[in-house]
């Protein structure tokens, strides 16, 4: 398996005078004076001291699809030799931190190694890589020390030579372009703010943050974009259109989808719950502004969002219900807690999510995540457009909320007038499921329709809350029963899980008393464009 570390950096331009301080070879620019950087690095607050270290000479083979699918999602996969890392190089974006990315690194091979290749199945859909772009660096390494001798940061002076390859598409095999960069990364010592420090000084000398977030990136633009064939898609609609906005909202989603699913496969923390919230939104937006976007294209799609997160629910259901038994075993008097129940719940809850795990795994190597993955591609291409998407969102979107909060009011009215007990129990989920959707749906709108949209997308989730505490206490309550049934079964004593299931039975009416309120503001302001 490849290793994965966490870079912190930022690239910046080496400005347009620098002296040189040889003279140019046939291969590129000739290597620039680094006095002005160093200079610079010296002044910054908390570097003690800038030292030299060696010359490298790298060569890597950048790899894509032909179509640019890892490049449109600031992606890099490379096979580098020279230097001290020489091997394959995969670098994602964190989406959490700007200047943050991962790589990860696997030994050098002849081809793209099978774990890198399985991370980027959702960013390629099964298209093959092959080689794009050759880049040739000659590095000057240099390291930021504070006054105890810590290592801060490492600074790399690249002088860059750049060669699209023969496996280029539209033509682009051939050409070439050159430039000078300056890569500073943080170590893990570093205090957060040392690249903000360092960068009034690097102003001050003339030399400005990049524009391109990798070499790679800037090769691609310098070297030229192919040439367009054919007629592209329908104009998108204008600004400040219901189709404008609800877009927005899906690509937004569909961009985390793609992200996540490389991050479920390394098994991230929080990854799983991430990847579900993202399938929720979308099918949200599909359901709720079907008046945007035809639902002959949307609901097959929706359809099969809705098996990939049926997929997922035992490994995210199993790590939220673990949590809770285990806050609820820890937060106990421990006088109260009779027999191995620490060491019940450890094997209970292991057993569940190795099988939950290998689910979820299943189904992202399987052929119909991959035609999932396609779809969404197609869609955000060609979107299927109504009538409706072109006209101003302000006017469209209010209907569709409207429709949400009826449903939403359908469901709780009716879940408030039964009777405590399981139907009752059935009724407030239901209830909980139209609260997501309403929620999610006025963050689609919120950028058109202001603050009402603001206001009641925070009342719905308290309401979304008190509901969600109401599911989580029925299913930890089964939970418990199963664990008591199992410790009586074995000869143990049950007393402590009884107790907890008591303590649980008191959270859930808490959260049914405390709904009536929340929901009577969520009623009175009623949705956005509503009057509100």
């Amino acid at each position: 398996m490849a290793s994965v570390t966490r870079e912190i950096e930022r690239k910046y331009e080496a400005p347009a005078d620098t002296p040189a301080a040889g003279t140019p070879g046939r291969d590129g620019p000739p290597a620039a004076d680094d006095t002005a950087l160093l200079d610079a690095l010296t002044r910054t607050d908390g570097v003690d001291r800038v030292r030299e270290q060696d010359t490298e000479e790298l060569d890597a083979v950048y790899h894509d699809t032909d179509d640019g699918r890892l490049a449109a999602t600031r992606t890099t996969l490379r096979r580098r030799t020279g230097g001290h890392d020489a091997g394959w190089h995969l670098k994602l974006p964190v989406t959490t931190a700007d200047d943050a990315r991962d790589e990860l690194h696997a030994p050098l091979a002849d081809t793209v190694p099978a774990d890198l290749a399985r991370l980027l199945r959702s960013r390629t859909r099964g298209a093959p890589l092959g080689p794009v772009l050759r880049l040739r660096t000659t590095r000057r390494r240099h390291t930021l020390h504070a006054a105890d001798g810590t290592t801060l940061a490492e600074v790399a002076a690249d002088t860059v030579r750049a060669e699209r390859l023969d496996g280029a598409p539209g033509g682009l095999a051939g050409r070439a372009t050159a430039w000078r960069e300056i890569e500073i990364e943080l170590t893990e010592a570093a205090p957060a703010d040392l690249l903000d420090r360092a960068e009034e000084h690097l102003t001050d000398a003339g030399i400005r943050r990049s524009h391109d977030r990798s070499k790679f990136a800037r090769a691609l633009a310098d070297t030229g974009p192919p040439p367009e064939t054919g007629p592209g898609p329908d104009p998108a609609p204008a600004p400040g259109t219901a189709g404008a906005e609800v877009l927005a909202h899906v690509a937004r989603w569909h961009r985390a989808l793609v992200a996540l699913d490389t991050d479920v496969r390394r098994d991230l923390p929080d990854s799983v719950h991430q990847l579900r919230v993202a399938i929720r939104r979308l099918r949200g937006a599909f359901r709720t502004y079907r008046k945007v976007l035809d639902r002959a294209v949307t609901e097959p799609i929706g359809d099969e969002l809705k098996w990939l997160a049926s997929q997922l629910a035992p490994a995210r259901d199993g790590e939220v219900l673990t949590a809770r038994l285990h806050h609820l075993l820890d937060t106990t008097d421990p006088a109260l807690v009779l027999g191995p129940a620490s060491a019940r719940l450890q094997l209970w809850s292991t057993a569940r999510a190795a099988e939950a795990r290998d689910r979820v795994h299943a189904a992202l190597d399987s052929p119909r995540h991959l035609a999932l993955l396609t779809a969404l591609a197609r869609l955000a291409t060609d979107p299927p457009l109504r009538e409706a998407a072109h006209r101003p969102a302000r006017k469209v979107l209010p209907a569709a909320l409207a429709r949400d909060h009826r449903r939403l009011a359908t469901r709780i009215d009716h879940a408030l007038a039964l009777p405590p007990g399981a139907d009752r129990d059935h009724a407030l989920h239901r209830a909980r499921k139209a609260a997501k959707r309403a929620r999610y749906a006025t963050e689609a709108a919120r950028p058109a329709l202001g603050k009402p949209a603001k206001r009641y997308r925070k009342r719905v989730k308290t309401v979304q809350r008190l509901l969600g505490a109401h599911q989580d206490s029925v299913v930890t309550r089964d939970a418990l029963r199963q664990l008591g049934l199992q410790a009586h079964g074995a000869g143990e004593s049950a007393f402590t899980w009884g107790l907890l299931y008591g303590t649980e039975t008191a959270r859930a009416d808490a959260a049914e008393r405390d709904l009536p309120e929340a929901w009577e503001a969520v009623r009175a302001q009623g949705p956005p464009g509503a009057g509100g």
